[in-house]
């Protein structure tokens, strides 16, 4: 099958339309120093109030708490994400402190950004030779135990993180999956001014 050729309907630098979520990962190592790296260009997303409300755990294969985060992937997604380098828990704190303020409130952005800090990652990733998927399949209440999160955070995605490789290494049902996803047209999910009445 031949993968579809990603083109953007205006100019964008090319990493937009390359960067995708492939499934095959070739059991490569990653240092804690490259995923870091990874992570350092996630801590520069922007944030309302400056919040930075983002978590990331991260654990590398081998480490004693991977095996705890890869058990509350759903076995779909194992079968799969075991052979990455490396596993990231992107979480957020819901409530911050406002510049000026001693009391905590709820922040009503951190879900939105947690999510740019994960595009971050996931561009600087594909930057630096890596391949990233970010999934929701996961048990919630699994997850938060094997991370030990904090009261006041809630889990989004977990991530898998590695050298790419061939469609071949993952299972048949898969295979033919294994290519960039096309994109609604801009059209779709842009307007200006406003919906249609």
């Amino acid at each position: 099958m031949t993968a579809p050729i990603r083109t953007a309907d205006h100019p964008v630098a090319d990493v937009f339309t390359a960067r995708w979520s492939p499934r095959a990962f070739t059991e490569a190592t990653m240092s804690e120093e490259e995923l870091l790296g990874l992570l350092e260009a996630a801590r520069w997303a922007p944030s309302a109030f400056n919040a930075q409300p983002w978590r990331f755990i991260y654990a590398l294969r081998g480490d004693d708490g991977w095996q705890p985060i890869l058990d509350a992937i759903i076995p779909f997604n194992q079968s799969w994400a075991q052979k990455a380098s490396a596993l990231v828990i992107v979480a957020s704190a819901t409530t911050f402190t406002a510049p000026g303020k001693t009391e905590a409130s709820e922040n009503g952005s951190h879900t939105f950004d947690a999510g740019t800090a994960w595009g971050y990652l996931a561009l600087q990733a594909h930057m630096a030779g890596f391949a990233s998927h970010a999934m929701a399949g996961f048990d919630k209440a699994a997850m938060a135990k094997a991370v030990n999160l904090p009261e006041g955070h809630v889990l989004h995605a977990a991530v898998a993180i590695g050298k790419q490789g061939e469609a071949s290494l993952l299972p048949e049902a898969l295979q033919g999956r294994e290519m960039p996803s096309p994109r609604l047209p801009l059209a779709e999910t842009a307007v200006r001014g406003g919906f249609k009445a």
